[in-house]
């Protein structure tokens, strides 16, 4: 397949090599070491560690096709500058259903008479590193780091990651990042500059999905801020299966600008939702 600036990655369904893992024989309750190839496959989302849940690996690095391949198998990379790079697999995983992002129905009138727009792709460098300066209680600090956010725009500039871009006027009030593989979106981090940014801008990608027939979003972990927006958990060998479907259909990679086109804020207020 050919992405980007004339660059040839391997198919992110098919391209991982058989287990080449550094230490085949892991001693018990440690993650394993991801080899030094970024073609190598991972190891078998099962084998992640309960304690902590998901743990599955470490090392490697932020290669477009180490990152394409970890989570067209359901791994994602979580790490804070100055660690190794952890991957990971939790078990179950949060996910929303695209046509089930639920928006407080007090939200939902107060959007009717907002001017707010949301876009896609139209800035996503601004909208990593707007998350990675958002406070979030209970964390020092952020692992949205500089090689993250180098890593994630060389997959936007490929057409792989896309961002969702909320708009007071020019002014950037909300957003989220995310991968996008076949017909499955995997976020990554949200943020509000202004009081329910993130939530248009969650709400505005889950429906453009729904309308594209992209039924999930990957949410990652547990989190009462997704809970109360819809997230549900998903056992890992369900989110498993459904990354065999969903993976593999032809979406052609490229960025989202003329596709996503423009949705008022208001609109997503005259959503009934169930």
């Amino acid at each position: 397949m050919c992405v980007g600036s004339g660059a040839r990655w391997p198919d992110t369904a098919h391209s991982a090599r058989e287990p080449s893992m550094v230490d085949r024989n892991r001693p018990r309750g440690l993650p394993w070491r991801l080899h030094d190839d970024p073609t190598a496959a991972f190891p078998p989302i099962e084998t992640a560690l309960r304690d902590p849940d998901g743990l599955l690996a470490v090392g490697g690095d932020l290669q477009p096709v180490r990152l394409l391949n970890a989570y067209a198998a359901g791994i994602f990379p979580w790490f804070s500058e100055g660690e190794p790079i952890l991957w990971w697999s939790p078990d179950p995983r949060m996910v929303f259903h695209t046509d089930q992002v639920r928006l407080s129905s007090r939200f939902r009138r107060s959007l009717r008479a907002s001017p707010w727009v949301v876009q896609a792709d139209t800035a996503f460098r601004a909208v990593m590193e707007a998350c990675a300066a958002a406070p979030r209680p209970g964390q020092d600090g952020t692992w949205i780091s500089p090689a993250m956010v180098s890593a994630y725009v060389t997959l936007h500039d490929a057409g792989y990651a896309h961002s969702v871009e909320v708009y007071d006027g020019d002014t950037l009030v909300g957003g989220i990042y995310g991968v996008a593989i076949g017909r499955m979106f995997f976020g990554e981090s949200m943020f509000s500059h202004a009081s329910g940014g993130s939530k248009v801008a969650l709400a505005a990608l889950a429906s453009r999905l729904h309308a594209w027939g992209w039924p999930l979003i990957d949410a990652q972990v547990e989190n009462p801020h997704l809970l109360r927006m819809g997230a549900s958990h998903l056992p890992r060998a369900q989110l498993a299966a459904a990354l065999e479907a969903l993976v593999p259909v032809d979406e052609p990679a490229g960025h989202w600008r003329e596709r996503f086109g423009v949705l008022r804020a208001a609109e997503l207020g005259r959503i009934q939702q169930v």
